[in-house]
């Protein structure tokens, strides 16, 4: 073990040596990977000499998420103190299902949630919550859990009825995915009408559900989205609230990528009424920059969570009760360590720490925002408030600027489109950037 963390050592040094040195991995081709690269696996193993060497190509050649020119996905960077906590979580290799296996670390996963739920306004005597693969799964999580809130008899007898969900037309396309799986249908799905800023529309909301009530229908669930994947927009969860507590809907707000303003006490207000959902998810490996994956699911009535997901196994839960078997209140049943990366940051930096990695990238989105419209070959298309910025460079075409910086390995960026027009979408979520990295990205395409 000793000589493999020596050889991780010497792998970790040469991948941030790697990371100055070229911080985009120019772009090969699947065929031209497998070709070039050490892939294939043989009968008989190698030495450590030559395992180095190959892994070392492997890592050149893998796309640097944690580089200054990273900007393709909503994750980036690398906050150390997370990576230390997850690279403990490994080497500890706890299963998170019992007390009995997990230890204090299932104490520190609740300190966790408990903290969580605090910032999001929930009452903590009676409110819960897990760590779960990502955002789509906390979004099926929300959807079991409001499916099984509607019908007692669904979870054993199978759903009868024709239940309706409602996300916005610019949500997350885990919700459709999620009916499919949960057997109510991908078509029962209602895509509500966003405005021009991304926003659900809420009267358009309310007119679906007087058509599907009337049609004899039964709606039960609406998904709020806290930072939508394109223009990162909040969804006006008090209006939305309201609408769901007068026609006993479950409510659940989708943060998985900004629901971590809730460590900001400038930003919080976006996610303004959030204590009154049912529900509330958030990632903290996008806007907090711990390593995927960081996926966190809140619930103002912890007891859905094991009406939902728990299951008797008498060969597992052996001791405590079942407060401290977090398996009882989990999709899974073995389960990674998620919550120390968080907990060993939190801990590290504190919650003033949290919110400042937060504020830091809504002040890197504004300082791209003042370039843009500052300069005027630029066009500014996206919102305010948001860590998301979409614009247009000259009459060039969004997807063949980002293909080609791509191809040429100067930046990772993606586009997007919203109501039919194309752009380039810059997400400023590595917080460890400054104003520098963002110069140099505008500059990057101004040289191309």
């Amino acid at each position: 073990m000793k000589d493999d963390l020596s050889l991780f050592n010497n792998l970790f040094e040469h991948l941030l040596k790697n990371e100055q040195e070229k911080p985009v991995v120019q772009k090969v081709s699947p065929k031209n990977a497998i070709e070039q690269l050490p892939i294939s696996l043989r009968d008989k193993g190698i030495d450590d000499d030559k395992l180095e060497i190959f892994l070392k190509d492997i890592i050149e050649a893998t796309p640097k998420t944690a580089s200054n020119k990273f900007f393709n996905q909503l994750f980036g960077g690398r906050q150390s103190k997370a990576v230390l906590g997850d690279l403990l979580a490994v080497a500890l290799n706890n299963s998170m299902y019992t007390y009995k296996v997990a230890g204090p670390q299932v104490l520190i996963e609740k300190e966790v949630i408990n903290k969580l739920l605090k910032l999001v306004g929930f009452d903590e005597k009676l409110a819960g919550g897990t760590f779960a693969t990502g955002g789509s799964t906390t979004n099926l999580m929300s959807m079991i859990m409001a499916r099984d809130s509607h019908s007692k008899s669904i979870k054993m007898e199978g759903v009868s009825n024709k239940l309706i969900a409602y996300t916005s037309d610019v949500s997350h396309y885990s919700v459709v995915k999620n009916a499919s799986f949960i057997g109510i249908g991908s078509n029962q799905v209602r895509k509500v009408k966003s405005d021009a800023n991304g926003k659900m529309n809420t009267d358009a909301l309310e007119e679906m559900l007087l058509i599907d009530i009337a049609k004899g229908y039964q709606p039960f669930y609406v998904n709020a989205t806290a930072g939508t994947t394109v223009f990162g927009a909040f969804d006006d969860i008090d209006v939305l609230s309201e609408i769901c507590n007068k026609n006993n809907l479950w409510l659940h707000v989708d943060g998985a990528y900004c629901g971590s303003v809730i460590f900001s006490s400038k930003y919080e207000h976006l996610v303004e009424g959030s204590r009154k959902a049912n529900s509330f998810s958030l990632n903290g490996h996008k806007m907090l920059g711990t390593p995927l994956t960081c996926s966190i699911i809140l619930v103002a009535d912890k007891q859905h969570l094991f009406t939902s997901f728990a299951e008797e196994a008498s060969y597992l839960y052996q001791s405590e009760n079942d407060e401290y078997n977090l398996g009882k209140i989990s999709m899974q049943c073995g389960r990674r360590n998620d919550a120390l990366k968080l907990w060993v940051l939190w801990k590290a930096i504190g919650t003033e720490g949290l919110e400042e990695i937060v504020d830091q990238q809504f002040y890197l989105a504004d300082y791209a925002r003042k370039y843009i419209n500052e300069h005027k070959d630029y066009e500014h298309l996206g919102i305010e408030d948001s860590i998301s910025v979409c614009f247009n460079y000259k009459d060039k075409s969004a997807p063949a600027i980002c293909n080609q910086l791509n191809d040429e390995g100067r930046l990772m960026i993606g586009h997007g489109s919203h109501r039919n027009e194309e752009f380039i979408r810059l997400t400023t979520i590595n917080a460890t950037n400054t104003t520098k990295e963002i110069d140099n990205f505008f500059a990057e395409i101004e040289k191309m």
